[in-house]
């Protein structure tokens, strides 16, 4: 039985005593994890792993032995409470032996989370998954986490969003890296506000970005488009650790903004205009593109390129002005064109 996102969270949340289980699939192995971990502590309680409730079964030893699973589902602990069986790294080769296991699964068995990778839709393990009554099929895409995530983690972390800056601050890094590096972050903002009861800020989220790790021109610039000023110095600190010349982030600046220009200037057809762009930006960049080009409009667009061409012909002149210094002002200024 297939769950949408929505369904799927409620589930990990507190899974169904009466179903069987899950496949949990999809490109985000942090994600994956996560949901995962989430579910067994529901399913089993915390006690579960030195309580030995909790069995843990290796894709390849199944393929040697399919009745492991079968017997794995079946067998008894000597503690009382639930049991849960986890096996990881399924592939369609296992399809067979899991549908024996759930053909002679009843009431009483442990309770089963399978975790692949990403399957494609005609795949016979995810369309054993989606066909059974019993077992649910999650599919997680590898998009960035949503409001209802985002509020879930922080909530989990102690963490209050009532201050709308640190939360449109923590929606914005959420785009820019994935979803493994952003739970390793609300971690690392949760320990940094571990002393102060108040609601994240913005300088807050800028205090514990990861520093770690290569960054890119594009993520620079959703900050930018994204409005989020607050991050601009940072984020510019590291393109140029590694080596990123002042004048190459200009160019990509107003490659950026022309792109955004074409997409506002088409609003009611942005969503196919932004593959007349070349190259077109990854499906993971497109919704915050598409939302830049809508909150910033034409007119706002037109002024952010001119300032960049202004900045563009300062860094080809003569000038004895620090080229970083004037790419971190153009940029700050188009970050805040929002505000005024």
């Amino acid at each position: 039985m297939k769950l949408n996102p929505r369904d799927a969270a409620a589930w990990a949340r507190k899974p169904d005593a009466r179903a069987i289980g899950a496949l949990i699939c999809g490109e985000d192995a942090a994600r994956i994890a996560a949901m995962r971990r989430e579910a067994a502590l529901a399913i089993a309680g915390p006690l579960a792993e030195p309580e030995m409730r909790v069995t843990h079964l290796a894709a390849a030893d199944l393929r040697k032995d399919a009745s492991l699973l079968t017997d794995a589902l079946r067998a008894a602990s000597f503690f009382p409470g639930p049991r849960l069986v986890l096996l990881d790294d399924a592939t369609d080769g296992l399809a067979g032996a899991l549908q024996a296991a759930l053909d002679g699964w009843q009431a009483g068995d442990a309770q089963l989370i399978v975790t692949a990778g990403a399957l494609p839709a005609k795949s016979p393990l995810r369309k054993l998954a989606e066909g059974h009554p019993a077992l649910f099929c999650i599919v997680l895409a590898d998009d960035p986490p949503g409001p209802e995530e985002i509020a879930a983690l922080a909530q989990a972390a102690g963490l209050s969003l009532a201050d709308q800056g640190g939360k449109q601050a923590l929606t914005d890094l959420s785009r820019l890296i994935d979803s493994g590096s952003f739970r390793q972050m609300i971690d690392r903002l949760a320990l940094y506000k571990l002393s102060d009861p108040g609601p994240v800020t913005a300088a807050d989220v800028a205090a514990t970005a990861p520093l770690s790790g290569e960054v890119e021109a594009d993520d620079l610039l959703d900050l930018v488009g994204l409005q989020a000023a607050a991050q601009v110095p940072l984020m510019l600190a590291r393109l140029y650790a590694q080596g990123v010349a002042p004048t190459g982030i200009c160019i990509a600046a107003v490659r950026h903004f022309k792109g955004l220009h074409l997409l506002a200037s088409e609003p009611g057809n942005a969503g196919a205009a932004i593959f007349r762009q070349r190259p077109p930006p990854p499906f993971r960049r497109r919704d915050s593109v598409l939302r830049q080009a809508r909150d910033l409009g034409s007119a706002r667009i037109e002024r952010a390129l001119g300032i960049l061409l202004d900045t563009d012909l300062d860094l080809r002149s003569s000038s004895a002005a620090p080229q970083q210094a004037l790419v971190e002002r153009a940029l700050i200024r188009i970050a805040m064109l929002g505000r005024g």
